[in-house]
């Protein structure tokens, strides 16, 4: 009962925030002029108002709760309004023994009659009120179990949403990073192939030594070309998560925060809530099933007129006779060909099926957790080694262009250190990548990934 309640206070919640979160990206969108540094919560906070598949599952857990008020609606009295009109061209025959019009008849011999009137109508009002139906009160269960597996649902599609905007933000910034690196690659680039120029003038160094800076440069501007299209194509792929149009233009927040390794409290996931429900779910069919051996009690009623009609002369009438009734209905089923009994028996299997897998999340789930704890440690350890290289690389490579320059060193030297320092820079950027995927998998693991941190 208590997770229940908890659901219903989240989803009224999440209505809440829609509407904050309309507010604000209605205040964003009037000030065009203004070039606005979207932030990763910020990202969040609109795919709650236009993602399509969060208002396709917004509009599942309204059909949840409609379903779970049509069967407790299944309690209340159903009321008909019945009525009907005949007309007899002729009327039905009937055959009456002689006896009933000459005493002195024989028995077997009879007399056909015709009884009525051409014309007959009618008109009632039934109403049927179910007073002991076990099987209505299963269904209103686990209608309302349903309803709450849809919440459910719901919250797995926004942790889905999430996880999906994150990585795609994630990769926004490691290509915008990487963006950086190579400019200040090509500027370095640049300069060697500005010094190899005035030395080939010189006749100092041979034209292949130029031509080799010269292909690396191509080289980086070609791979620059490819970042900048990837880029183009995450920030598309972003645009679209969060449910903005193409058109609209999206600076993202470029620096990356990992110094800081946040500790996450575990909580239940939400695949485990969904498997705990859909056992719950199983239960309560399962009772449904047992209890529909049980006999069912309604009481009923009617209540109408009944006209009879005849445009004949000179005894043309129309003339209504009330009718009424009050009873109770019981039915019992004693033998449906033991089809009941073979359901419960499967009903039974799925429930033993349902805790098992209970078990098997719950296991995997705490074991993924410290895989995941490791791989964020050792993620972060990598990052900081990263960095000590590219210091490492950097230093080599003004080192090896020093060099260079006091002829102690060949341009095979430098470009040597330059492709040490380009591996360096990638390394750094893979490390970086690594630890917020892992990161971002760990809040997932441990239930807080749509909790700010």
């Amino acid at each position: 009962m208590n997770t229940e309640k908890n659901l219903h206070r989240m989803f009224v919640n999440i209505h809440s925030k829609v509407g904050l979160f309309s507010f604000v990206l209605i205040m964003s969108i009037a000030l065009p002029g203004q070039a606005q540094i979207w932030s990763l919560q910020m990202c969040i906070d609109t795919a709650q108002v236009h993602n399509k598949s969060l208002q396709i599952s917004r509009n599942n857990v309204a059909i949840g709760e409609q379903k779970e008020k049509e069967a407790i609606s299944n309690l209340l009295p159903k009321v008909n309004v019945i009525g009907d009109y005949k007309y007899f061209p002729d009327l039905p025959y009937q055959l009456m023994p002689l006896s009933a019009f000459n005493p002195a008849a024989q028995e077997g011999q009879f007399r056909e009659a015709q009884f009525g009137v051409p014309h007959n109508m009618s008109a009632s009002i039934q109403v049927t009120l179910p007073l002991y139906n076990p099987q209505l009160v299963g269904g209103i269960r686990s209608s309302a179990i349903g309803a709450e597996i849809a919440e459910l649902q719901y919250r797995k599609t926004e942790e889905q949403v999430y996880f999906e905007i994150s990585n795609l933000y994630y990769n926004a910034q490691i290509l915008s990073h990487q963006l950086a690196f190579i400019d200040s690659n090509l500027v370095n680039t640049s300069k060697l192939l500005e010094s190899l120029v005035l030395l080939h003038q010189h006749l100092m160094i041979k034209g292949t030594d130029v031509q080799k800076v010269e292909l690396q440069l191509d080289l980086l501007k070609t791979q620059k070309d490819i970042v900048e299209n990837n880029v183009d194509q995450v920030l598309s792929s972003l645009k679209l998560s969060l449910g903005l149009p193409s058109s609209r233009d999206l600076l993202i927040e470029t620096e990356i925060l990992f110094n800081s390794t946040p500790v996450y409290t575990p909580a239940t996931t939400v695949d485990l809530l969904l498997v705990n429900s859909q056992n719950r779910l199983l239960d309560s069919e399962l009772k449904t099933l047992k209890h529909s051996m049980l006999p069912t009690i309604s009481l009923f009623g009617s209540y109408g007129q009944t006209g009879f009609g005849y445009d004949k002369q000179p005894n043309e009438f129309l003339k209504f006779f009330p009718f009424s009734f009050v009873g109770l209905q019981f039915s019992y089923p004693l033998f449906n060909g033991t089809v009941t009994y073979r359901k419960i028996i499967q009903k039974q299997l799925e429930l033993e099926n349902s805790q098992l897998q209970i078990k098997v999340v719950t296991d995997q789930n705490l074991m993924l957790i410290e895989n995941g704890n490791r791989r964020r440690a050792v993620t972060q350890k990598n990052i900081s080694h990263s960095i000590s290289q590219i210091e490492l690389a950097k230093n080599i490579y003004e080192q090896t262009r020093l060099q260079q320059k006091q002829g102690t060193a060949n341009l095979t030297d430098v470009l040597l250190a330059d492709n040490a320092l380009r591996e360096a820079q990638q390394n750094h950027l893979s490390a970086i990548v690594d630890f917020l995927m892992a990161d971002l998998e760990l809040k997932k693991l441990t239930g807080n990934i749509n909790k700010q941190q």
